[in-house]
């Protein structure tokens, strides 16, 4: 009995590490700017091969774009959000530096978030980094 204990702990524990594993060489993924989106918690977040101040400017570009209401942001040194009202769904853009040329933004549409809108918002994000 002890032994079929042991192997299940061991095959839980294999489950469990190879889970970490998988979210530690994602992760990875994103912290080389491969481009690659994350859908984690209700928000999509990537990186962009650009300065914060250049992924700051494409977000609040987005934003009137969209014409967006009630917008409030907040920007500090190395982290700012903009929340505001785009087609009646609250959004949230958390624009993060990690370093010169590398800047994350994560986007949440609604309150447990919409992958779709949020992708449409970081396509014109993209966009703008690109002009």
């Amino acid at each position: 009995m002890k032994r079929g204990s042991l192997l299940l702990v061991v095959i839980a524990c294999a489950f469990i590490l190879s889970g970490c594993a998988a979210a530690v060489i994602g992760g990875a993924a994103v912290g080389g700017g491969t481009g690659a989106y994350f859908y984690v918690n209700g928000e999509l977040k990537t990186d962009y091969p650009s300065s914060f101040d250049k992924a700051w400017n494409a977000c609040e570009k987005t934003v009137a774009y969209m014409n967006a209401t009630d917008v409030f942001p907040e920007k500090e040194i190395s982290k700012g959000t903009i929340q505001a009202i785009i087609d009646g769904e609250r959004v949230r853009f958390v624009v993060e530096y990690k370093t010169k040329d590398l800047t994350t933004v994560s986007i949440r549409v609604g309150i447990i978030g919409n992958k779709s809108a949020s992708q449409r918002l970081h396509d014109k994000v993209a966009a703008y980094l690109s002009e």
